[in-house]
């Protein structure tokens, strides 16, 4: 079974996932990154595949990226790193999130299918449009069982959610607000409305929060309305510099955990 459907069925909630940028701080560092967040209990890990125009985040991700592409990361070397840490046999969820121009320069299908054979489970691709995928991609995905993962925002129509919802089988990421990532720190209180929109529409795939989410009350607070949160711009901005990821990793993850 794909590891994310696995994920929702045994754990309902207070799933959490961290976004890291591969290659950042240091080129090498991405297998340390994955295994230190493993070890740490962390539910699902999301791999970010830099790309010099990241329209969906916010500075401190665009800057991770320009770091990491600096220290030449691409997508060939992030699954020749993928390739020497044993992803198959992980407890936590795997998901490449990345944007589609650097994707169809690798080959869509080649892409699915090396992620797959590495072991990852699913796919974000922000800037990849639904129509496009259910008409050009939706079968290559299903063939290597990778979850293409879709956002959904506060001005996202109850028709395009319904939509994404029915071509979707593994879960829904609610964007907190209509910013970029790190925009805002925390749930703003005006958001809690879109939250229970949400839950009231009683979807069929399971939900997690991201944007914004960046300390224990942060993402306890998001996992009242969600399975779930998100966060990647303070755990980049925690890693930054650092000259012990270890150290600085479990550190982060009991903070966020235990506040």
């Amino acid at each position: 079974m794909n590891k994310i459907n696995k994920l929702f069925q045994e754990k309902k909630n207070n799933i959490f996932s961290v976004y890291f940028t591969a290659g950042f701080p240091h080129l090498h560092d991405t297998a340390i990154t994955i295994q230190e967040l493993e070890n740490n209990g962390v539910d699902m890990i999301e791999i970010g595949m830099p790309f010099s125009d990241p329209l969906a985040d916010g500075p401190t991700i665009q800057g991770s990226s320009e770091v990491a592409l600096e220290n030449g990361m691409t997508i060939k070397i992030l699954f020749e790193q993928l390739s020497k840490i044993n992803i198959k046999g992980s407890k936590s969820a795997m998901v490449l999130m990345g944007y589609l121009n650097p994707v169809m320069q690798y080959g869509v299908e080649k892409f699915c299918k090396d992620a797959s054979a590495l072991g990852i489970d699913g796919v974000i691709i922000p800037d990849l449009p639904m129509q496009e995928y259910v008409d050009e991609y939706k079968s290559t995905f299903d063939k290597y069982n990778l979850k293409n993962i879709f956002l959904i925002t506060p001005q996202t129509s109850e028709e395009r959610i319904r939509f994404i919802d029915s071509h979707s089988n593994g879960f829904i990421y609610m964007v907190s607000s209509s910013s970029t990532t790190g925009a805002k720190a925390g749930v703003q209180h005006g958001q809690e409305a879109y939250f229970k929109r949400i839950q009231a529409m009683k979807l069929k795939n399971p939900t997690m929060i991201g944007f914004g989410i960046g300390d224990n009350a942060s993402f306890a607070n998001a996992c009242k309305f969600a399975n779930g949160a998100i966060i990647g711009s303070a755990f980049i901005n925690a890693v930054k510099g650092s000259i012990d990821l270890k150290k600085d990793i479990n550190a982060f993850v009991n903070r966020i955990i235990k506040g």
